[in-house]
């Protein structure tokens, strides 16, 4: 999921980063840039795949979460999904406030959802780096089951904004982006701009 809805992770003001020790925004365009061309971008075939089931979670899917966990923050983004990366695992990290630590989810499932839905506006990495926006309603509140980065079984409450980011990622381990989830108008408009930007 892309950072341009959110609005999280603040660009530092010009001259504080060298005072700081923080990158200057020319760096993070860079890094930004650079992260984006490891993100798998539509019509992939990656992205239309469903992904299969960790077995166990050793240290080649720890190290797999934490470069998941670079990419996306170097992306901008608050959420990825293994399959961005070409890989089909059932794994995606995710921010969701710019205080939070990331956070990682494997074989998540939602196990409960709210009756309550609500639209909001989403972008995703792989659809033009974040740049398209697609409204999708999604359950204003989630349980979530699945594993934690040291394998641990791990049960999830979460609303809001965070229980959007969850159900965006756990959409694409099964193959769906935002725009399927789109009304029909918003649909074809969403494509029409893809195939636009691809030409």
């Amino acid at each position: 999921m892309s950072e341009q809805q959110a609005e999280h992770l603040e660009e530092p003001v010009e001259g504080e980063a060298e005072e700081e020790g923080r990158p200057t925004p020319e760096e993070r365009r860079a890094w930004r840039v650079a992260a984006l061309r490891l993100v798998r971008q539509y019509p992939d075939p990656a992205l239309r795949n469903a992904a299969s089931a960790v077995a166990e979670v050793d240290d080649e899917v720890q190290e797999l979460a934490e470069r998941m966990v670079d990419v996306m923050e170097r992306a901008h983004g608050v959420g990825l999904a293994a399959p961005q990366l070409g890989i089909l695992r059932r794994i995606l990290v995710y921010r969701a406030g710019d205080e939070d630590e990331p956070k990682v989810l494997i074989n998540p499932e939602l196990v409960e959802r709210s009756e309550e839905t609500e639209v909001g506006t989403e972008g995703c990495l792989s659809l033009l780096g974040g740049e398209l926006q697609v409204p999708v309603a999604r359950h204003l509140r989630v349980r979530v089951s699945g594993r934690d980065a040291s394998g641990d079984a791990v049960d999830v409450d979460v609303e809001g904004f965070e229980a959007r980011v969850i159900q965006h990622e756990i959409d694409h381990l099964d193959g769906i982006l935002i725009f399927d989830r789109a009304e029909d108008q918003e649909r074809r408009e969403a494509l029409r701009e893809l195939r636009l930007r691809a030409g």
